[in-house]
């Protein structure tokens, strides 16, 4: 019998390590991915969850705007604040992958859209010790509100309510907002490397909006449109986060071939470098979190 419990304890423990193990764990939900996933479920019945120290996870936000053509927005803030949070020392942090992974196996669909009464057993599935998530709601004339309400696995308990606002092309500053409110709230200090944290996947929207599309189309495994999607977001920013390792990963895995692409792309491909990467808007770097009473706004300029 004790065999068979530190067996399980074992199991478990390594499952934990590896799901937090590396903060780029790739973007294509493998076999790997879902047999962790059915594994998990079958035995939760069987085994107490083991909650990971300085563990989160972050889950999709919903859209509640109405706007379908913000749905993009419900994977990508989770996956900005995922690569922010990876960069935190001493932080563990989730794979989008196995989060994804999960929510399918358990049949919530592809868009993994979890409800708020599924949330603390998706964390307590997951070992995290706090699940972050939210929703995006419509705000005055043509804003967007982020709300999120970070919760405390083992207790249930919500840390706080936190709100941030503005125009859609400000929505890698307000995921900055987001960010430095959650990890103030997890007390955590990010002063040694607030700089770096500051550093925006990228400003263009048109950028970032093809990001976004790229990681569900992968995750409905048309891959072919993910990778048109990547190629799409590194044109419009060379320096965007995730696209170059997540286009490549597809090739990697031989997912989409080779695609012929142009001198100046496969440049910023091969040196992974470009006149953008040293992109750090200077109202960005000066602004201060807001509290979450008073989202600060700016009038739309051009909006794509």
């Amino acid at each position: 019998m004790k065999k068979r419990y530190f067996f399980y304890v074992g199991t478990i423990f390594i499952l934990c390590l590896f799901i937090t193990s590396s903060s780029w764990a790739g973007q294509v939900v493998t076999q790997d991915n879902r047999g962790w996933a059915k594994k998990v479920l079958e035995e939760e019945k069987t085994l107490q969850a083991l909650e990971g120290k300085n563990t989160v996870a972050v889950l999709y936000f919903q859209n509640k705007t109405n706007q379908s053509d913000l749905d993009p927005l419900q994977k990508g803030l989770t996956l900005m604040l995922i690569t922010d949070l990876s960069k935190v020392g001493g932080l563990q942090v989730i794979e989008r992958v196995r989060l994804q992974a999960l929510i399918e196996e358990m049949g919530l669909g592809t868009t993994g859209l979890v409800a708020p009464g599924a949330a603390p057993r998706v964390g307590r599935l997951l070992g995290a010790q706090w699940i972050v998530g939210g929703e995006i709601l419509k705000g005055p004339a043509d804003q967007l509100n982020l709300q999120s309400n970070p919760l405390e696995v083992p207790t249930q308990k919500i840390l706080g309510q936190l709100m941030t606002g503005g125009q859609l092309e400000e929505l890698f500053r307000m995921e900055k907002d987001l960010l430095f409110e959650i990890v103030k709230l997890l007390k955590i200090d990010v002063r040694p490397i607030e700089h770096e944290l500051r550093k925006p996947c990228s400003t263009n929207l048109r950028a970032l909006m093809a990001l976004f599309r790229a990681i569900d189309a992968s995750d409905q495994k048309n891959y072919e449109s993910a990778a048109e999607f990547y190629e799409k977001a590194l044109k419009e920013d060379p320096a965007i986060c995730i696209a170059k390792e997540a286009l490549k990963e597809l090739e990697r895995l031989k997912l989409v071939p080779m695609a012929k692409r142009s001198p100046s792309l496969l440049r910023s491909l091969r040196e992974g470098t470009s006149l953008n990467d040293q992109l750090t808007p200077t109202p960005e770097t000066k602004r201060e979190v807001r509290p979450p009473d008073s989202p600060k706004t700016r009038p739309c300029k051009n909006c794509p």
